[in-house]
Order: structure tokens, then sequence, then C-alpha cells
């Protein structure tokens, strides 16, 4: 301990040890002490050292700290030394001011001892292990020695947190501390870690970070809130911007509609804070990323949707019309409006009727035109309005009509300042940055929109009195040879370029705007001129744009003025300029800095209003037109006819191409007619087919019930005759029941007696059959005995059959006399002595009988039910024969009728295929010539045709 005193305490006597040695001494005690007192001591010591002596305590003893913390978990005050200790040596923050030099060798130290630090992966997994340490002395800490390793290698150490299990949700949980120094300081750190890493940012998001930090902003008090704020908003950003995935969660858990609250500012604007002023700047930001134009166009319009219905829009337009803004904050504001409203027509109508707060109220437009060509305001506020003015042009026709309009003579209104007049008077201002921004919004108003540019030419301009007006095409070329002939004097070439894009944009694909600006005998002429002189390098961009309006004017020439046809205005520029050095001039555009600029993004930023040279939208137009334009130079007259002609028997083609595709589409429709006929009938006799199954049922449970009934009345008609017969007949009533039953028997048996004799008819020609055949071979067959016996059986036979027929006469004769004797007793006479023995032998013949007559019976309700089964089944097989062979008709029918249509589609595609190969052999001989050639109409073609090939399968 008394080393210690003397470290930290008095100074003892004698030579005093280097800091060097003090450390390593430090150093061995933290090794080698085995009192845990001792250890904390000197950990301490190298703490209160680590910021003076940072390189001898980073190199020496950063091994046994990094031990400290893996041995010593239990002690938290220990654990805090350490980790204090370990982020002085790591931290490149200097609290003293140092010259560059220094500052730069104390990043290169801190760089250094972190990338010794994660050299192993197990160390960054112990620091994550010290956050869930609930110990202020140790959480804190920990948490800052994160950050300083992110901040020194980031790219690394995100690598080794986003592998570690559970690290990215360890640092989400220090948003829920309710210690704020230890939650803000984790705001700090998940700013490092997000930084650049798409996958971070998502594992972040879904941890449910866009519902802690929009709570935190609320609790601070939004855009009036301090630091904490901007720090949340920071994150935010890191969160959302360039990560689709999260700005998709972040509007599908309806997030946008909590963002509205922010731009909730009063009628007094005066004293903004800087703090408020940055969080207010940071917000609007967040709102670009939303609808960046760099976005995907579905995602942007989707939230560009979702901050209209929540009212987001009209929030950000109150502020932009509220007086004692900042500039800053109104800059900001123009910026996000535009972006907001571009090419999404409902926000764009909506802004289109946004009126300022003044008497009379004008529209939003107009007082953000008046600021645009007011030289006297700032000029990123100038750029700001121009795009915000772009953006709500874009895409929008109607927009594009009603600025046009404000230029017409009949709707210029004299009392009123319109978006017109502003834009005209800015065109011919004497400031020439107004200039330029008046040509590029009213280009704007004219961009793929030929109803407009048609318009435009009916815009007649006042120029003095007593001078007839001119119209505004003639203007604009009026002030570019005015501004040529000052040029000398060093012109405003902002001016000059803005002019030519606008002229360009206007004629472009619109040969009437062509042939107006011909019709000025003064414009060609002033175009070789400024083309075909060797001026300097600034003028090089303007003779480039002269060019390229001289080019527009030969490729959409109509050839309708004699003095100005193609051919001709070829041969010009041949003579007087020459095609090699006119290409030259044209490509001057394209290679200038500023160009690639401005084509990188909508938004016009510029570092100087001197660089204000090129429009995106223009862009695209050149790199549309440079190439076309030089084909049409270099092309000859004879390459034009034969392109006319080539073009003539293209359409002619095409048009053949289109009846034969018409007519390929009849048939088609036809067929699809004739299969859609066919299964309505198929179906149509499925439901027959069911409905006779269904009605055959019903049949059958008639049957049923009839049969029923018949029993019912049968087993209920003999009880109620008994009933009814009376007294009068019960004398008489037996004899006669039983004189008719005797009647019918004896019908009977005289059928049974006739079958009897035909089967003896039967038998006895077998008989002399066999006889005949029996005396043939009598005299020496071998089966001459088997015969005899035979004959014997059938003689035996024939006389029982024989005996049978005669008891059958006797009972004949016997049935009659009881049938007499019936009708004696039934007329009251006595009866015979003999009719109780004929009755008798009368039941005895019936039992005889009785088996043969039941056979005989069983065997006729037999053949009756399978006659009956077979008329039924040959009735059903009868009409399904008749159904199948209307059904085969039709199809056969409908089989011909196919069969012709693919004989004639077959034919159709064989000329289809000669005329693709015409077509073909045409569109290669115009490239050949050099000319361009649309393949859209041989895409659909062929589209079609694999269509139609597949219909066919």
């Amino acid at each position: 301990m008394n080393f210690f005193r003397g470290v930290m305490g008095g100074q003892a006597a004698g030579p005093q040890p280097t800091g060097a040695e003090t450390i390593q001494k430090l150093c061995d005690r933290v090794a080698s002490s085995t009192l845990l007192e001792d250890r904390r001591d000197a950990v301490r010591a190298l703490k209160s050292l680590s910021k003076k002596y940072r390189m001898e305590v980073g190199t020496q003893a950063t091994d046994h700290l990094i031990n400290i913390l893996q041995t010593d978990r239990s002690d938290s005050e220990i654990l805090g030394y350490a980790l204090d200790t370990l982020y002085n040596i790591i931290c490149n923050d200097e609290e003293e001011e140092q010259d560059e030099t220094a500052q730069k060798q104390a990043d290169d130290l801190g760089t250094k001892f972190t990338e010794a630090f994660i050299q192993d992966p197990e160390h960054i997994t112990l620091l994550l292990t010290m956050l869930e340490e609930f110990d202020f002395h140790v959480r804190w800490p920990a948490v800052k020695l994160l950050t300083a390793l992110l901040r020194n290698q980031c790219v690394q150490l995100q690598s080794i947190i986003l592998v570690s299990p559970m690290g990215v949700s360890r640092l989400m949980d220090l948003l829920a501390d309710s210690r704020e120094v230890i939650r803000n300081d984790g705001l700090l750190l998940l700013q490092q870690l997000t930084k650049g890493n798409a996958a971070i940012q998502k594992i972040v998001a879904f941890e449910n970070a866009f519902e802690r930090l929009l709570d935190i902003i609320t609790e601070e008090g939004s855009s009036d809130g301090g630091i904490v704020v901007e720090d949340c908003l920071l994150l935010l950003r890191n969160l959302l911007k360039n990560n689709s995935s999260n700005q998709n969660f972040f509007k599908e858990g309806s997030f946008i509609q909590r963002m509205k609250p922010w731009f909730e500012v009063g009628d007094d604007n005066s004293g903004w804070s800087a703090q408020k002023v940055t969080n207010l700047h940071l917000m609007l930001q967040l709102v670009r990323v939303m609808v960046s134009p760099v976005n995907s166009p579905g995602a942007t319009a989707s939230c560009q949707k979702s901050m209209y219905q929540c009212g987001l829009l009209q929030q950000l337009c109150t502020i932009l019309m509220a007086t004692g803004v900042p500039a800053d904050i109104l800059t900001e504001t123009i910026n996000t409006v535009s972006e907001v409203i571009r090419g999404s027509q409902v926000n764009q109508d909506y802004f289109a009727s946004v009126n300022a707060p003044s008497n009379p109220p004008r529209p939003a437009i107009v007082v953000l035109l008046m600021s645009m060509v007011n030289e006297r305001q700032p000029f990123v506020l100038r750029c700001a309005v121009l795009y915000c003015f772009q953006c709500f042009l874009y895409k929008n026709q109607k927009g594009q009509g009603e600025i046009v309009a404000t230029l017409l003579p009949s709707t210029i209104d004299a009392n009123s300042i319109s978006a017109g007049q502003l834009l005209c008077g800015g065109l011919f201002s004497a400031d020439s940055l107004s200039n330029w921004c008046a040509s590029v919004a009213l280009a704007h108003a004219l961009q793929d929109n030929l109803t407009q540019k048609e318009q435009l030419l009916r815009v007649q301009l006042a120029t003095s009195l007593g001078k007839p007006p001119v119209s505004l095409l003639q203007q604009c070329t009026n002030i570019l040879s005015q501004g040529d002939k000052i040029s000398r004097r060093g012109s405003k070439v902002q001016t000059r370029v803005g002019l030519l894009m606008l002229l360009c944009t206007w004629i472009n694909n619109c040969p009437i705007a062509v042939t107006h600006f011909l019709h000025n005998q003064e414009n060609v002429p002033f175009l070789t001129a400024q083309i075909s002189e060797n001026l300097g390098e600034d003028e090089r961009l303007v003779q480039g744009l002269c060019a390229l309006l001289l080019g527009i004017c030969i490729y959409y020439n109509d050839n309708s003025l004699e003095n100005y046809t193609k051919e001709k205005l070829k041969q010009l520029i041949e003579k007087r300029i020459g095609k090699e050095n006119f290409v030259e001039k044209l490509g001057f555009v394209t290679k200038h800095e500023l160009y690639s600029r401005a084509a990188q993004k909508p938004q016009p930023v510029f570092p100087a209003p001197d660089q204000m040279l090129f429009d995106h939208e223009f862009t695209k137009l050149v790199k549309e037109l440079e190439g076309v334009i030089t084909k049409a130079v270099h092309k000859s007259s004879e390459d034009e006819k034969k392109e006319e002609e080539v073009k003539k028997t293209l359409e002619q083609h095409d048009n053949i191409v289109t009846q034969y595709k018409e007519l390929i589409r009849e048939q088609d429709a036809k067929i699809q007619e004739l299969k859609e006929q066919v299964s309505s009938m198929t179906t149509q006799n499925e439901q027959m087919q069911t409905t006779m199954a269904q009605q055959l049922s019903q049949i059958q449970q008639h049957k049923d019930q009839y049969n029923l009934l018949k029993l019912k009345l049968g087993k209920e008609n003999p009880s109620h005759a008994n009933n009814s017969l009376g007294d009068s007949a019960h004398v008489n009533g037996m004899q006669t029941e039983k004189a008719t039953q005797l009647q019918e028997e004896m019908e009977e048996l005289r059928g049974q007696h006739a079958l009897l004799q035909t089967q003896l008819g039967e038998k006895d020609a077998i008989i002399d059959s066999l006889r005949s055949e029996g005396s043939q071979s009598a005299d020496g067959a071998t089966g001459g005995s088997d015969d005899t016996e035979l004959l014997k059986e059938l003689e035996l036979l024939r006389s029982q059959v024989q005996t049978q027929a005669a008891e059958i006469t006797q009972l004949k004769s016997d049935n009659e006399n009881l049938l007499r004797g019936a009708e004696t007793e039934s007329t009251g006479a006595a009866p015979s002595g003999d009719f109780l023995s004929d009755a008798t032998k009368m039941a005895e013949l019936e039992s005889r009988l009785a088996a043969q007559t039941s056979e005989m019976e069983r065997l006729k309700e037999e053949f009756q039910g399978l006659t009956e089964s077979r008329a039924q089944l040959e009735q059903q097989a009868a009409s399904a024969t008749s159904s199948a062979a209307i059904l085969q008709t039709e199809m056969a029918k409908l089989e011909v009728d196919l069969q012709d249509s693919k004989k004639e589609q077959d034919d159709l595609l064989v000329l289809l295929a000669d005329q693709d190969q015409k077509i073909q052999s045409l569109r290669q001989r115009l490239k050949d010539l050099g000319e361009m050639v649309d393949d859209e109409d041989e895409l659909d073609t062929r589209d079609q045709t694999d269509e139609d090939d597949e219909d066919e399968d």
C-alpha cells in the first residue's frame, strides 16, 4: 500500500520513477495480487494515468484489463475502472485543442488499439454481456466503450455484433433504461451501429425501434425538444434512408401518421431556437427520405398517398405559407413539399388549390414564383422554388395546361398577377438567374405535351408602343441574337443557355413549332453563324446547344417550307459548317462537367449561381436526340427516299398483318364460341340425364305407393263385402261360390289336358322315330339291347300318360256332373247322393295336380318378370342410343368446323411467316442503310404469333 501512496499521494525522497515504470509496476500488481482490494487500487491508478500516458497504458495494460473483465465479474467497482481505462486509451476525443498533426497521431493511436482489441471477437461478446449488468458503474462505461470502438472500426465491429447471439437485442434494451444518461448514450451507440449496414438496420427496426424512438421524441417535446430529439431523428434517418424494407415497415406500421404533430407550428414564429431549427430540419429530411425520387415508384406513391390522407401535406403547406419561418426551414419545407407532390395527381391538385393568407388571396404557386424571379431572394430559396414548380408539373398535363392558359390572350386578367406573367417577366428580366429559372420552368410546362407546345405558339407579346406584337417564340430568338451581339463585351451565357434549352424543348417532336421557328428568315443564319465560329471555351456550350436546335429542325422537319426542307438544311450544314464539325460541336454538350452533375438527380443543387446551367430533364432530352440527329445529318437524300419507300412498304405490310390478325382473332372468337356451345350442350345433357334419373326414381316411388294402396284395398274389400251381403244371401252364397270356383278349376284342367295331349303327341312322334331306327338296326347293331330297354320305358311312360288322360277325362265328366248338381242346388233342387264322393275325388285330383300347377305358375311369373325387365332395358337402351347419336352428330359437326378453322389458321400462319420474313429483310435493309428502326412493331408481331401458337396448342 505504501507504493500506491507514493504514486497517488505525496512524493517520496529519491529519484521519481518514470511513467512507463509506474505503469509496469501497476500492471504487475494487477496480475499478481491475490487480494481484490489491491487489484482494484491498481486498476484505479491505471485509470488516472490512462489519459496522460495513453500509449504506455494501452500497450502494457490492455491484456490485464481484459483479464479483469473476465475474472472479477462479481465486483462492479473494479469492472467500472477497467472499462473506463479501456475507454480512455481507445477514445480519440481530446478536451484540449491540438494541432492537426497531434490530432492525426491520436486518431491513429485509437485505431491501432481498437484493431488489437477486436482481433478476438470474444472481447466484443464480453462487452455485450456487460450490458446486461444493471449497475450504473458497469453498464454506462460499457456503452461508451462500444461506441468508441464503433467510431474507430465500424465495419469490422458491425460484422462481429451481427453474428453475436442476441447482440443487437442487448443494445436495443438500452433505449428502455430509466436512466437518461444510459438511454442517451445508447442512442449514440445505435447511430454508429446502424451506419451503412442494411442487415443491422432491419434487425433494429424489427426490434420495435420505430415505436420507442417516436415515443422518446414525443416525451421530449417533438420539435421543441433538446439534443435527445436530434439523436433520435438521426437514428431514424439511418434506419430509413436507402432501406426499402424499413420504409415499407414504417409505412405499414402507420408511423407516417405520427409525424404530423411534428409540424404543428403556432402563429408566433419569432425567436426560433437553434435546436428547434435543427430538429425541424431533420424532421423534414425524414419526410423526404420516404418520398425520395430514388425510391421505387410504387413505394413513393404509397407514401405520398398516406401523407395526403393523414393531413401531413396540408400541415407542410401551412408552414409554407406561414410568416416568420426561418429561411433555411422555409427552403427545406419547399423541397419537402416538392417531393411529396412529385408525380402524384391527387397531391398536385391539392397543392394547386392552396392559397396564401393575403388580401386578396393568391395561389401558392404564384407566391412562390414571385420569390423565384426576385433577385433579392436567397439563391437556395430560388432553387427550391424552381424544384417545387418542376415537381408540380411532373407528369401533370392538367397543371401544364393551367400554366400555359395563363399566357393565352383569352385568359389573361389585367387585374391580377398570374404564373404566366411572372414567367414572362423573369424570361425577359435583366437578371440572368431569373432568365434561366423562368426558361426552365416554362420548358417543364411543355415537357412531353404536344398540345401545350402548339398552344404556346399563340402567345403574342407587346414589345413597345407603336410596334406590332411578336410571338413568344420569336421574342426568345430575338433575345438570343441580341445576347450574341452583347457577348463580345462579356455576355450572360446563363441567359442564352436557358433560352436555348427552352427552344429545344419547345420544338422537339412538334413539326408545327419547327415550321414557325424556320419561318423567321433570321433564325437559321444566326444558328449557322454561331456553330461555324471558333470561339472560346465558355462559348462552346452555346455552340453545342445551337447545333442541337438546328438538328431538331432537321429531324422533325415536315418539308412544308420550300427554302428550309431537310435536304436544303443538310446542304447548308455541309457547306457552311461541315458535317464532322457539326457533330463535334453537338458533342460539346454531353462532355460538359455541369451536364454530368445535373444528370444525377432531379433536384437542382448548385454551389453557386454561375454554375446553374443544365436542367435534369433536359439532360435526358439531349441523350435521346444526340444519336438520331447525328444520323439524320449524315443521311443522304437517296437514303431518305429509300427510307420513305421502306416505311411505306412497312406500313402496307403492317396493314396486311393487321388484317390477318383481325381475321385470326375473329376465327379464334368463333372457335371459342363453338367450344362454349359444346360445353353448354354437354352440361345440358348431364342435367337431362340427372333429371331423367330423378323422374325414374319418382315413378318407381309412385308405383310402390300404388301397390301398397292396392294391397290395402284388397284386404279391406272382402270384409266389407261380407258385411254388406245381408241375411237374404246366406242360404245359397256358399254354393254359388263353390260352383264358380269349380268352373275356374275346370278351365285350368282343360288347359292342362290340352298341354298333356300336345306332349303326348310329341312323345309319340319320338317313339315312332325310335321304332323305325330300331327296326333298321335290329339285326346286328351293337346298341340293340339299349334301344329295346328305351322302348320299354317309353311304352311304360305312354301307358302312364294314357292313364292320366283317362283320369282327366273321367275328372272332366265328374266335374260336369258336379256343375250340373251345383246348378240344381242353386235352383233349389235336392242334392245328389254322389256329391260327397265326387268331392272327395276332386280333392284327391287337386292334390295330385297341385305340384304341377304351382310349378307352372312360378315359371309363368318368372317369365313375365324377365319379359318386363327386358322391355324396360330395351326402352332405356333405345333412349340412350338416340341421345348418344344426337351428341355424336353434333360432335362430328364441331370437329369438322374445328378442322376447317385449324386449316385456315395454318394457312394464315404461313402467310404471316412470309410477311414477317419480308418485314425482317426490309428492316435489315433499313439498318444497313443506317436508319434507326423501332422494334416495337416487331415485338408485337412476335408476341401475337406466340399467342396464336399457344391457342392452337
